[in-house]
């Protein structure tokens, strides 16, 4: 077999040398040929509109962008003739849209051209074993964007290499949803810096080995933004990026099928509003209008905008609100196919302008609604490159609060698997609320009323049942429809807070190990959220600050307290023992290639003992099994359940590789809220 020589083109008179030159001539005429048409690839219209777009580049970095679009070129077509095909002409918006991407990929640094590279010879970069992430609001972190780059050391001790910085481009003023109001998607709000301070700080993070993320707000804008500034004053090209209807016919018959999403503060679908003398759509405040994606001038538009944050050094977008932007009659107007399509059209413009950049699907839904956001049928690999795995984070607090694992190995196990590309957020919590998103099948299956769980759980949190040590608070209960969700930190919910002794103290710090251990145990990134690393309880004063009465979520974001931050290092304090627990997980995970995101996690064992979850994981480097004891008690895992999976060497990887020894009676036994990572340890 014939390979290309080092210097094939000084030995052009060798045999092997004119089969290299051939090769390359035939590479040559193949890309032609695609070019010209002859073979699937973008047309010449394109290439012309390249061409002129590029003119100032050289003729490398002309071709690589070419290549790239011939490579993309299909799933932006194809996602635009699903979204538009019927009212638009096709091949006019691929060459509006793909025209953007060109002079994106012009105006790319050099650094991040670079980077770009990097990323494509690394695909898997996200699923990497090493991959920890931390999230926070910038002022509360560090103040400002300056700040939060003197703070890089402190995320680098606890593994952190993917940093998910919280909406901080410039909102409305007063109320503005924790910022994704968003009246400016170009500047950076102005107590926290620039935009030159946020490329500064991209810059930095990438010499710290960490990604920056960051929001992208799509469903909806602030009223104030200039979109929506343009249609009160009457412009109709801008009234049609949104949702606007002169009465209320049509609104009440969404109205029919559509859910309210905060009921107490902002109940409906619909606002009045005097200035378009019309109702507009306004799914979460009637100062956040829904815009209008069917308008394929919104996927321009926002095409555009995704291109300047990755110029600036930004490497993930979390896709904020992802499944309410596209609506239909007659349903939930969620998770509807034609999100999938434009999300498949603004990821293969990324790939084209800056493949360095990735996805992140906020979609906060169903167990089985959750997959899709990764890609299904046609649009696996076309779509995100993450999505969060909610179901996991429910379950694991659910199985806590019952101490018993059944609910949980029924709904992880129903999960259909993921693709190859895609990768899980996994978190103990988030900056929202807890929404108990337990599916009535899975909780009939195992003899549960799926209503009256999800309502004992919410009250189990609220420390409103009494036995338990959960302090959070309930957010958003629905009267009508009895739905009760939950705002507090993982301390606070774990029990810290409730804790009257030592054996309390105790049993609260080993489920906050124990559910981080899961996170970072299921494969995936592992996400902290601020504050928890140093087992932060619920801010008592969260109401004081202005615009934050009203909603208690604001008690599970308090600011990080740096004086309890320098006591992270000493293990005799609740600081130390949390961060360093966190930061030995992070160490033994990226040590492990059975971590590697492309091995999917499964429930492990029918049979065994109730207060057990066992995950399995089967990997090409060796088999990894997690068990976690969910309980206050001893329980056994059986050991004879180690010769099939394959282990001849047992050992436990965050117990220091210590053996697992079966005892006399055949079984291993594990200590309350003991959290087992088995693999196997080569002998020798």
């Amino acid at each position: 077999m014939h390979r290309l020589p080092d210097g094939a083109d000084r030995h052009a008179g060798d045999d092997e040398g004119h089969i290299a030159g051939g090769w390359l001539t035939t590479m040559a005429k193949l890309l032609a040929s695609v070019r010209m048409g002859a073979m699937p690839g973008a047309p010449t219209a394109v290439h012309a509109a390249i061409d002129r777009l590029l003119s100032r580049l050289d003729a490398e970095h002309r071709d690589e962008f070419a290549d790239r679009v011939d490579r993309w070129w299909p799933d932006v077509e194809s996602g635009v003739t699903a979204l538009y095909g019927q009212t638009h002409d096709v091949e006019t918006l691929c060459v509006d849209l793909i025209s953007r991407a060109a002079r994106a990929f012009a105006d790319r640094d050099p650094e991040l051209h670079r980077l770009d590279r990097i990323r494509m010879l690394t695909p898997d970069w996200l699923q990497q074993p090493g991959m920890v992430g931390y999230a926070c609001y910038t002022e509360r972190f560090a103040d400002d964007l300056q700040g939060v780059a003197t703070h890089l050391d402190y995320l680098g001790e606890l593994g952190v290499s993917y940093v998910h910085l919280m909406p901080l481009l410039r909102p409305r003023e007063g109320d503005s949803d924790g910022g994704y109001a968003v009246a400016d998607y170009r500047s950076v709000r102005p107590d926290l810096g620039t935009t030159e301070d946020l490329r500064n700080l991209a810059r930095q993070m990438r010499a710290h080995g960490m990604s920056l993320v960051m929001d992208l707000v799509l469903n909806h804008v602030a009223r104030e933004h200039v979109w929506a500034e343009k249609a009160r004053a009457g412009e109709k090209e801008y009234r049609d990026y949104f949702y606007i209807y002169p009465d209320r016919t049509k609104p009440d018959e969404y109205e029919a099928t559509l859910p309210e999403v905060f009921p107490d503060f902002a109940p409906g679908n619909f606002t009045w509003d005097e200035d378009v003398e019309g109702w507009v759509w306004t799914t979460f405040n009637e100062w956040q209008w829904d815009v209008n994606w069917s308008n394929p001038a919104v996927l321009g538009e926002y095409a555009d905008i995704i291109l300047f944050l990755a110029n600036l050094g930004v490497e993930v977008m979390r896709l904020d609100a992802i499944a309410f932007t596209w609506k239909r009659v007659g349903t939930n107007c969620q998770n509807q196919p034609e999100v999938h399509d434009l999300t498949q059209v603004l990821h293969a413009l990324s790939r084209m302008a800056a493949p360095a950049v990735a996805f992140k699907a906020e979609a906060i839904v169903g167990p089985r609604d959750l997959i899709q956001y990764l890609g299904t049928g046609t649009h696996v690999g076309k779509v995100s490159d993450l999505a969060y795995h909610n179901s996991l984070m429910v379950q694991a607090w659910s199985m806590l609060a019952v101490s018993d694992t059944q609910l949980t190995r029924q709904a992880l196990r129903a999960l259909p698997s993921t693709p190859s590309t895609g990768t899980w957020i996994t978190y103990v919590r988030c900056h929202d609320d807890i929404g108990w998103a337990i599916d009535d099948r899975d909780a009939e299956a195992v003899g549960l009323n799926g209503f009256l769980h999800r309502r004992f759980l919410a009250d189990w949190y609220a420390g409103d049942v009494a036995e338990s040590w959960g302090r959070g608070m309930v957010f958003q209960f629905n009267e009508e429809t009895g739905d009760k969700r939950t705002s507090g930190t993982a301390a606070s919910l774990a029990g810290l807070e409730a804790a009257r002794n030592d054996d309390e103290t105790q049993h609260a710090l080993a489920r906050v190990f124990l559910i981080h251990a899961l996170a970072y145990g299921w494969g995936g990134i592992p996400v902290i959220w601020s504050g928890d690393e140093l087992g932060t309880l619920n801010d008592p004063i969260w109401a004081a600050e202005p615009g934050h009465a009203e909603d208690n979520r604001w008690a599970h974001r308090p600011r990080l307290d740096w004086q309890a931050a320098e006591r992270r290092g000493d293990l005799r304090t609740r600081e130390g023992k949390i961060f360093q627990g966190l930061a030995h997980l992070a160490k033994v995970r990226a040590s492990l290639p059975q971590l590697h995101a492309s091995a999917e996690s499964r429930i492990y064992g029918e049979h065994i003992d109730r207060g057990l979850l066992a995950t399995l994981r089967n990997h090409p480097s060796g088999p990894m099994l997690c068990i976690y004891n969910v309980t206050e008690d001893w329980r056994p895992f059986p050991g004879m359940e180690f010769e099939p999976i394959g282990f001849t060497n047992p050992v436990n990887a965050l117990g220091n590789n210590h053996p697992v020894a079966i005892g006399e009676d055949g079984y291993i036994w594990l200590s309350p809220f003991a959290a087992w990572w088995v693999v196997d340890q080569p002998v020798g």
